[in-house]
């Protein structure tokens, strides 16, 4: 071989080698010399938000470059744990089940990488959620606050149902029921009266809570069909058998038909949270407002799910994820995602923005926030748990159908959750 042909070669090859090693460090590639690191969420409405509040980071960084990947919530946790397993997740990612991730070293220790005082800006209850073993593993983004119902202000004056009734429902098993009979007078004006069945979040967890029961006792363990819990679920059935609400067989394949129904004016009462706040405010073409949740036999009891960011602990960049950790965890990254409304910032000083915005657009958001002062219910964890949640879902769908007795169901469903719990 000529020496010329050699020397060609040679620098053809090392070109080549150069190039693999600036793709592999995660360099752009485009000459800036920048590290490009990959930002993962579910939601695509949130992304303008993000992407303000990156800009301003890569202002005053511009050594990084973040890119956000939108995974639909539909195929996003089997995406993730595939990812994860096989070393390709992205550097940064939404979680709301981190506890696998967690203990088996998948996750980079926050407050090791941050330092303890950071949580303190941050909710606490997002912060407790999202600490196991004594370290926290995500970087809490925003929280949902607590669960109320929305209202069609038409279709409650059709029924001649005053808005105020709303503020003192009470569901029971018992005689003192007060939720069954107004739902009875809104059937006579409305399609469907509320949305029971199968959300777990938002009609669920309450009416676990409410009834006394848990999801779960202190050791992880699923609890649901205690005697309590078995009062919760036969209530949701009975409303469902006597046509008062959407029919199982659209709620259970479709979790967004609830809320359709009520966009087009064919529910009068949806029993959500926050994060249906702005998509209400912008496409309901009547009056509504928003009441609290229906009290229990304990109580009115909800839920405060948060939404949190966390690090992939195989990222090659580590230094450049801990400074974007710490700017979407300060109060000036994170307050992005109050603007318009769209969610509940997790730092404590910016939840007021969000509380300012909606007050200016004449709602009030406090049954939101309200009925957290009372007791909560845990939404759940632990290893195994979205395994967990996919056995418990198709046979809560046949209880809903009517197909299975309840407490069956809910012994069934309990006994499925535990056994994918051990098989994961």
């Amino acid at each position: 071989m000529r020496t010329s042909t050699r020397v060609v070669l040679a620098v053809a090859l090392a070109a080549a080698l150069l190039v693999t090693a600036v793709l592999w460090l995660g360099r752009s590639g485009d000459g800036s010399g920048r590290t490009v690191l990959g930002l993962r969420v579910w939601d695509e409405s949130l992304v303008p938000a993000y992407r303000a509040s990156l800009a301003e980071f890569e202002r005053a960084n511009p050594d990084v470059e973040v890119r956000l990947t939108v995974v639909p919530w539909s195929s996003y946790q089997q995406k993730l744990r595939l990812d994860v397993a096989g070393g390709t997740a992205d550097d940064l990612f939404w979680t709301n089940s981190y506890e696998d991730y967690a203990d088996t070293g998948r996750l980079i220790d926050i407050g090791a990488a941050l330092g303890p005082e950071a949580a303190a800006v941050w909710d606490a209850s997002a912060v407790a959620q999202y600490t196991r073993d004594g370290k926290l593993w995500a970087v809490p983004q925003f929280v949902d606050a607590g669960t109320a119902v929305y209202y069609n202000r038409e279709l409650l004056a059709a029924a001649h149902v005053d808005p105020a009734e709303l503020n003192a429902l009470r569901w029971s098993p018992g005689g003192d029921d007060t939720l069954r009979p107004v739902l009875r007078r809104l059937a006579t004006a409305a399609p469907w009266t509320y949305n029971a069945g199968r959300d777990f979040q938002s009609i669920e967890l309450p009416y676990l809570g409410s009834a006394g029961a848990r999801l779960q006792d202190d050791n992880d363990h699923f609890v649901f069909d205690s005697p309590q819990g078995v009062a919760a679920f036969d209530y949701l059935v009975r409303l469902i058998a006597d046509r008062l609400t959407p029919s199982p067989a659209d709620t259970n394949t479709n979790p967004d038909f609830a809320k359709n129904a009520f966009l087009q004016g064919k529910l009068a009462l949806l029993q959500s949270g926050t994060f249906n706040l702005a998509q209400v405010a912008e496409r309901a073409r009547f009056g509504w407002g928003v009441a609290p949740l229906p009290e229990g036999p304990a109580g009115r009891v909800s839920t405060n799910n948060a939404i949190g960011v966390a690090g992939n602990a195989a990222t090659r960049h580590p230094d450049a994820v801990r400074r974007v950790l710490a700017w979407l965890g300060s109060g000036a990254g994170n307050r992005y995602l109050a603007d318009g409304g769209a969610v509940i910032p997790a730092v404590v000083s910016e939840q007021q923005r969000y509380r300012d915005y909606w007050a200016a657009k004449g709602v009030d958001v406090s049954p939101f926030f309200d009925v957290l002062r009372g007791p909560r219910i845990s939404s759940g964890g632990g290893p195994g748990f979205p395994a967990a949640l996919r056995a418990v879902e198709p046979i809560l769908a046949e209880m809903y159908l009517g197909r299975i007795p309840v407490p069956e169901a809910l012994s069934r469903a309990r006994t499925a959750a535990e056994a994918a719990v051990a098989e994961n």
